[in-house]
């Protein structure tokens, strides 16, 4: 019989029935608007003060490098410490440096030098928040078979955010300006240290009895990662994606004004629209039962992100341009929720800190180099021709990784077997030895 709605929502929500999730998703829904709502009024006072695409380009890299080169050391402080504490103190710290920024901008003395060390000060804290939240997630979810479906509804979260917070900040720049935005960003980190601090967690689990030397460790996880196939796959095409396809977003100021004749508000739409595409490929994919074909949503995501971008890059209409970027927010959302999903049920348990945290140097680390060099290539030979590029290269890793995808294939089955991630893999394992091989289930 078919399902019912009831029971379908049940299954889109089920990580939900995790207390501890559901404390996690209440705080992050509401700092999250905020955090969109910030990140689009910096893009707009950046380009408001200067008029410089180059100038984006730098805030953004400022931003972001810090994850290039802490990250790592926040993986080793995540397999080892409380992870909730940790959280604790980097949300606090993002809540200073929204106010600081408010204050500036309120009072009329904010400079762009101010913006680009704040956004130093705030890639500082994002590099150890981001892994360490990305790792904690498996905490928090009672039940491992939900795992999935929490990093699906997690990113789901991010994108229902970004749907709202560009919309409110597009209307609020308009109208009161900017530093309204940051205020309210502030203000909005105490609803997620409320959810922490409530939490009740089990102790975990100590995997080694000696702690070694930090660098040691990060080699340990570095050999881990990236001499297993699967792992070095996804993290390398993220990497690619991120350096060439997702500096985008540090452009799309650029052409609201320039090639759309518009203002904040048509900033804000066009974000917006890539947050509904994002929260459509997030929704999709916490409607999955399981990680099987994700192997192939990986390939096709992110042929839809390079068409996303591609089309945005070349259209001079404004409905258009909502509709890619509606298609590459679909794209680029699915193919990250579908990597991390990957990531997150192959991997060892004590070394989740710091894969993690790779994965986020990758998906961002790398980005400050993106929007960095788009800025100076949007300068350079224009907006249009840095976003073609970049569709292109994603083109090529998308190719990439289809060719490689059945070697990737082989070496997940028989891990996913012996966790027992996957109840139909494991299953029908048991006649598999006397059968022709078949494509792999996990992916």
């Amino acid at each position: 019989m078919p399902s019912s709605p009831r029971s379908g929502i049940k299954t889109l929500l089920r990580a939900l029935r995790s207390r501890n999730y559901r404390l996690f998703v209440a705080g992050q829904s509401v700092s999250l608007v905020g955090t969109w709502m910030q990140q689009v009024a910096m893009s707009w006072l950046v380009y408001r003060l200067t008029g410089s695409a180059f100038l984006l380009g730098v805030v953004g890299f400022t931003s972001q490098i810090p994850t290039f080169l802490l990250a790592p050391v926040a993986g080793v402080l995540a397999d080892r410490w409380n992870r909730r504490r940790l959280l604790m103190v980097t949300q606090a710290l993002a809540m200073v440096q929204a106010a600081l920024l408010a204050a500036a901008v309120i009072s009329g003395l904010v400079q762009i030098w101010h913006i680009i060390v704040l956004s130093l000060l705030l890639g500082v804290v994002n590099a150890f928040d981001i892994p360490i939240r990305q790792s904690f997630v498996v905490e928090m979810v009672a039940h491992r078979e939900d795992l999935g479906n929490a990093i699906a509804l997690n990113s789901s979260m991010v994108n229902g955010a970004r749907m709202i917070g560009p919309t409110i900040a597009g209307l609020l720049v308009a109208s009161v300006g900017e530093g309204i935005c940051f205020m309210l960003n502030s203000i909005s980190y105490l609803a997620v240290l409320l959810a922490l601090a409530a939490m009740r967690l089990a102790p975990r689990p100590h995997h080694r009895a000696e702690r070694r030397h930090v660098f040691h460790e990060l080699r340990e996880g570095f050999t881990y990662a990236f001499g297993f196939g699967p792992i070095r796959s996804i993290l390398l095409l993220i990497a690619l994606v991120s350096l060439t396809g997702m500096p985008y977003a540090v452009l799309v100021p650029v052409f609201a004004k320039e090639i759309l004749h518009g203002g904040a508000h048509t900033f804000g739409f066009l974000m917006t629209a890539g947050g509904c595409g994002a929260l459509a490929g997030t929704v999709y994919l916490a409607s999955r039962k399981s990680v099987i074909g994700l192997g192939r949503v990986i390939v096709l995501s992110s042929v839809l992100f390079a068409a996303g971008i591609a089309v945005f890059a070349v259209s001079r209409y404004f409905v258009l341009s909502m509709a890619s970027m509606t298609l590459a927010g679909f794209g680029a959302m699915t193919l990250v929720a579908s990597c991390n999903t990957v990531l997150q049920t192959i991997l060892e348990e004590d070394k989740r800190g710091r894969v993690m945290s790779f994965f986020t140097v990758a998906f961002v680390g790398i980005a400050p180099f993106g929007s960095f060099g788009a800025g100076a290539m949007a300068g350079t030979v224009g907006p249009r021709e840095t976003l073609l590029f970049g569709a292109a290269c994603c083109l090529v890793g998308a190719a990439l990784f289809a060719k490689y995808l059945p070697q990737i294939r082989v070496m997940v089955r028989p891990i996913y077997v012996r966790m027992g991630i996957i109840k139909e893999v494991a299953e029908g394992m048991e006649t598999a030895a006397e059968q022709p091989p078949m494509p792999d289930a996990s992916k």
